[in-house]
């Protein structure tokens, strides 16, 4: 779709996938809009961590809560938001999130400057064995969208705030 072009994009519309803890829902890309934004939907199952602990070098988030609850780690502070909330999560902070409740969450994921949403897509491509996705691809690939990964955050996340990490159980 070329920049300026009206749309409208129902529920289930847009391409979608999983990144082992969450869902993407693409939403808006860098084409559509001029390369100044992005937006991704992303759900996630109830106790679920969305991403080690990570920082970007080139984009600033802004999660809006749509459904249920979610917790996010910025810098050292913890917050909880809820429908209606915003979670501003800037670039060159160390942060994560996660579903904080029993049911199902979901955000709506603003990514300024656009461009990131490709790092999705090429996460979602990933094959993935029986020990999960190969971590020295996902971290080459997230060092090609300017973006730090701490793996050997996420056993103390998932311990500190009663979490899992990775797909739900069958």
């Amino acid at each position: 779709m070329e920049p300026g072009t009206a749309k409208v994009l129902a529920p289930k519309d847009g391409k979608a996938g999983f990144l082992g803890s969450m869902g993407v829902r693409f939403m808006v890309d860098a084409l559509e809009s001029g390369g100044g934004f992005s937006l991704v939907e992303h759900p996630m199952s109830a106790r679920a961590l969305a991403a080690p602990l990570h920082r970007h070098s080139r984009e600033d988030e802004y999660s809006y809560v749509v459904e249920g609850r979610v917790g996010a780690l910025l810098a050292d502070e913890v917050v909880v938001g809820g429908p209606g909330d915003l979670i501003f999560k800037p670039r060159g902070q160390w942060h994560t999130f996660w579903n904080a409740g029993d049911a199902p969450a979901r955000i709506l994921e603003i990514v300024s400057p656009a461009g990131f949403e490709r790092y999705f897509a090429e996460m979602i491509a990933l094959p993935i064995g029986p020990a999960g996705p190969d971590r020295d691809a996902i971290a080459a690939i997230a060092a090609r969208h300017g973006l730090e990964l701490d793996f050997a955050s996420i056993p103390r996340l998932v311990a500190e705030h009663g979490l899992r990490f990775g797909p739900p159980a069958p």
